[in-house]
């Protein structure tokens, strides 16, 4: 398989160096030479200034001692940006324990909806309304066919959440969609899926394919998908009517990817495996196997490496920077905000009723009822460390800022949207 336009060559295979780096090294690092010889947006500007002052004394931090035996050790702020790979943690358990709270007591399957490579270049330059489109011909596609009388009949519940990048960090816009094993009849009743089959994928990959053509066409001819005046010569083309007519025939003659795994007979097996992907961008730190000057080497699929220069390592990891204010992870049909307080009760009560056995009992509600606010708390509650005693001699320890003189004046970032 070649390389997409101005990327690297394909990555090799095969076993990398066994030295782990950290991403906000290399942006300290390579962070200049980058901003002198690539354009960026606001937003990936402060996403590479933040991600390469995270936990550092450039955001301040504080001083924890304990009186007793003298332990004493310094933890520094936190940048709080979205795309941080080191800020997310606890966000992402919140977000998994919200999730588990309102999860019905069903299996769920995940679904995965995958775009054309051929529209890659127009969603690169139309991101936002291209991904809403994405989001919406997905979850329009599962709750009709959901409804439909000759599949389920009934209306199932959908969280679904954005991604921009595959292994290799190209850009690779896909959706993931974990969607409940049933649904809420009109009666009221809860309608079960088959224990292994929720809906046909090649219906799914049809059904989809022709809402969001639609949806595309729909936009191109209320001038949305206008070039702008930065608009690379490629999507440029394709947006002359004579080619876009051309592309839109080629794509309604192509299958549609849409592929679905497994179901998961506990949700929260499934929320936790997702929730390993909903607040990170592209890569974490422990899939870079070597970093220095010359090349980064990361961890791909099935054993894979792919070598990288820094600043094209860089370039793909910021190309993955979501528009500010962008909402990733969105809700469709029985988890809709306008049903989570109606047709999501009526369901959890139809389901109470349907299962008065074991699969109830997998579901854990309780378990999540009270998260704590704080964080520490929060994450005493999933680790069972206190971070407020002395891990030597158990002593409450003392926290303070640190002093001005050993770190720079300046204020942690605010934080950025979910």
């Amino acid at each position: 398989m070649g390389s997409e336009p101005g990327e690297a060559p394909a990555c090799a295979a095969g076993r990398g160096p066994s030295s782990a780096r950290d991403i906000g090294a290399l942006f300290r690092r390579h962070g200049e030479h980058y901003r002198s010889t690539h354009a960026l947006g606001a937003v990936q500007r402060r996403a590479l200034r933040d991600i390469s002052v995270c936990r550092t004394g450039a955001l301040g931090g504080h001083r924890h001692v304990c009186a007793r035996c003298s332990h004493q050790h310094v933890i520094y702020n936190s940048c709080r940006n979205r795309h941080c790979p080191k800020c997310q943690a606890l966000r992402q358990a919140r977000w998994v324990a919200a999730r588990m709270h309102r999860a019905l007591p069903v299996r769920h399957f995940h679904v995965v909806f995958t775009l054309p490579a051929e529209l890659r270049p127009l969603v690169r330059e139309h991101e936002v309304a291209l991904l809403d489109l994405l989001f919406v011909a997905a979850a329009e596609t599962i709750v009709a066919l959901g409804r439909d009388p000759k599949r389920l009949g009934a209306l199932v519940g959908v969280t679904a959440v954005v991604h921009t990048w595959g292994r290799n960090l190209s850009f690779h816009p896909h959706l993931h969609c974990i969607v409940t094993g049933g649904g809420l009849a009109g009666n009221g009743a809860w309608v079960d899926s088959r224990e292994r089959y929720l809906l046909p994928v090649k219906v799914l990959g049809k059904t989809f394919r022709g809402k969001f053509l639609d949806g595309l066409a729909r936009l191109f001819q209320q001038g949305k998908l206008a070039p702008g005046p930065r608009c690379h010569q490629h999507p440029r083309q394709l947006l002359e009517p004579a080619a876009f007519t051309r592309l839109k025939d080629a794509l309604y003659k192509k299958d549609w990817v849409v592929y679905a795994k497994a179901p998961f007979k506990r949700p929260a097996a499934l929320f936790r495996y997702l929730g390993q992907y909903t607040h990170r961008v592209a890569i974490s730190n422990h899939r870079l196997l070597h970093l220095d000057d010359q090349q980064v080497v990361f961890r791909t699929r099935h054993h894979g490496v792919c070598r990288v220069s820094p600043l094209e390592f860089m370039r793909r990891f910021l190309q993955h920077v979501l528009p500010r204010g962008f909402v990733k992870i969105r809700h469709f049909g029985l988890l809709a905000a306008g049903n989570v307080n109606t047709k999501l009760v009526q369901a959890r009560a139809a389901v109470d009723r349907d299962r008065q056995d074991a699969l109830t009992s997998q579901s854990t509600p309780q378990l999540f009822t009270a998260v704590p606010d704080d964080w520490r708390a929060f994450f005493k509650y999933l680790t069972g460390i206190d971070l407020t005693v002395c891990p030597d001699c158990g002593a409450v320890l003392s926290i303070a800022p640190l002093p001005d003189s050993e770190h720079p004046a300046r204020a942690p970032p605010p934080a950025s949207p979910p």
